[in-house]
């Protein structure tokens, strides 16, 4: 019998206990319910601050978070800006570089046909000197620069020079012969270096 007291008494606590527990539920959702036709719900908190409740630290935390994050953003921004002005900074200079090849290959061009221009014009001019009567000719080479007349005597053809360096002055010979002999001095120094 006291067993079956006892379950009595078990199940009658348990019974009460099922009623408040009801109670309580019933009150908590009529609660909620007038409280839901008065007031809008409140926000849902977000996770991290279910997870975590906020602090002034964590805020301080946040606020310094989003100032280094926004401060990357703009010098992000910054670098492709730079990035940008090197690539057409880049493509400006190969353009010159292009035009400066362009004009420098039109420069050579020029230059070898004026040199070769000015080289037929001494040729010929060698040829007349040449063709000149030793003496005629010494008399203009006495009146020209050592340097430019060293430069036709050297082209001609060996007889006709010394017949020409034959009717010179001799301050004039040797100078003339001083200038061709150290023309060339320096081409060994040159090759050198």
């Amino acid at each position: 019998m006291t067993q079956i007291f006892a379950r009595s008494r078990r199940l009658l606590v348990a019974t009460i206990l099922t009623v408040l527990a009801l109670s309580a539920l019933a009150r908590i959702v009529s609660a909620s319910i007038a409280t839901a036709e008065t007031d809008p719900p409140p926000p849902e908190p977000s996770a991290a601050a279910l997870l975590c409740p906020p602090s002034s630290e964590v805020s301080d935390l946040l606020r310094a978070i989003a100032v280094r994050d926004a401060e990357l953003e703009e010098r992000e921004r910054a670098v492709a800006l730079r990035e940008q002005d090197m690539r057409v900074a880049r493509q400006e200079i190969r353009a010159s570089l292009d035009e400066m090849t362009a004009a420098r290959s039109a420069l050579e061009a020029r230059m070898f046909v004026s040199d070769r221009a000015s080289q037929e014009d001494v040729t010929r001019l060698v040829s007349v000197y040449e063709g000149m009567k030793p003496k005629d000719a010494a008399l203009l080479f006495e009146t020209m620069d050592a340097d430019f007349a060293a430069g036709f005597l050297a082209q001609m053809q060996p007889e006709a020079a010394s017949a020409i360096f034959s009717n010179l002055t001799p301050e004039k010979a040797y100078a003339l012969s001083v200038w061709i002999a150290g023309r060339n001095a320096n081409a060994a120094q040159e090759v050198a270096e």
